[in-house]
């Protein structure tokens, strides 16, 4: 859309979207673009319709982040039934979402795995980290 004077700031249809095999998890390609509008940041969401590990390593970043947790029912925000699992911290604390949540991770907290334990609607996920290229510091 960048014919017209901010069709650079509209991004629609990159990429399709394909399933993980075994994971229920379907990640829509629509990605913020780099340094798009001067923001430092990128964006992805996945609609998970079933059970899974969605991000099976702990891990940290160089940046901030944000896990984004909410229902696919357009008509109620709450009708969210699913059960997630993050681990959060170098002990492991476990976090149990069973509503639409936001997770801040805030530079340099381990965190993960992040599982799905039971999907009873389609949830959709979307993580914003504020950098332009998602790198990860495995836990030791």
């Amino acid at each position: 859309m960048e014919s017209t004077k901010y069709g650079q700031y509209i991004l629609t249809e990159r990429g399709g979207s394909t399933s993980i095999p075994g994971t229920g998890v379907k990640p829509v390609i629509l990605e913020g673009l780099e340094d798009w509008g001067g923001i430092q940041h990128r964006m992805k969401w996945k609609f998970v319709s079933e059970p899974g590990v969605v991000m099976d390593n702990r891990h940290s970043h160089e940046f901030d982040e944000f896990l984004i947790f909410l229902s696919c029912n357009p008509a109620n925000e709450l009708d969210f039934i699913a059960e997630i699992e993050l681990l959060l911290g170098k002990e492991q604390e476990p976090h149990i979402i069973v509503s639409p949540t936001i997770v801040c991770i805030p530079q340099g907290l381990m965190h993960g795995p992040l599982t799905f334990k039971s999907v009873g609607k389609p949830v959709l996920f979307s993580h914003i980290y504020l950098a332009t290229d998602y790198r990860q510091i495995p836990a030791v």
